[in-house]
């Protein structure tokens, strides 16, 4: 049997972004990523961008890593997440999933811009989606459109992922028979 997947978001899930500024949780460890040069800004000088602040907790790859599922990226990151954040988790290569265009719409049904497209990219496969930004009409559309069993796990931006977290997606990858 195939693994289920388990789509992945950076920001909520494994950077609590939201969290207090000026207080990194306990475990977590901080990088600052570049961002692209900004455009010029009002006075005709180019804007300088400070870096962005991410925070990660190097044991969370090796807990993802023993859930029994297979890893699958669903971030804004695309395959920047390979570059920055999968080497602090102690994480392979991973695929994502390329949203095109589709990240850029928003919908007016309220079904999230990335709903769409997993459920595309899953083609019927089991899969659990952790992420902050999913709601009632997500599970409404991925029960709708999906053949397969699924889990819209939310996480809290505040918190990031925690060990319920972990212990609700064992329970669903156990509920499917995996290993």
């Amino acid at each position: 049997m195939n693994r289920p997947l388990l789509f992945l978001d950076v920001d909520g899930p494994l950077n609590p972004y939201a969290a207090q500024p000026e207080r990194r949780p306990a475990g977590y460890t901080t990088i600052r990523v570049p961002r692209p040069a900004a455009p010029e800004d009002d006075t005709g000088f180019p804007s300088r961008r400070r870096p962005l602040r991410v925070w990660l907790d190097p044991e969370h790859g090796r807990v993802l890593l023993g859930l029994g599922f297979e890893l699958c990226w669903a971030t804004t990151w695309r395959d920047d997440a390979n570059r920055w954040i999968a080497p602090v988790l102690g994480l392979p290569e991973l695929p994502f999933v390329d949203f095109g265009e589709d990240l850029f719409r928003e919908r007016p049904d309220g079904v999230h811009r990335k709903t769409g497209p997993l459920v595309d990219h899953a083609d019927g496969r089991p899969f659990a989606w952790v992420d902050d930004e999913q709601g009632e009409p997500d599970r409404a559309y991925v029960s709708a459109h999906h053949r397969g069993a699924a889990l819209l796990h939310h996480v809290s931006p505040r918190i990031g992922l925690r060990e319920d977290d972990f212990r609700a997606l064992t329970a669903f990858a156990r509920a499917l028979g995996t290993p």
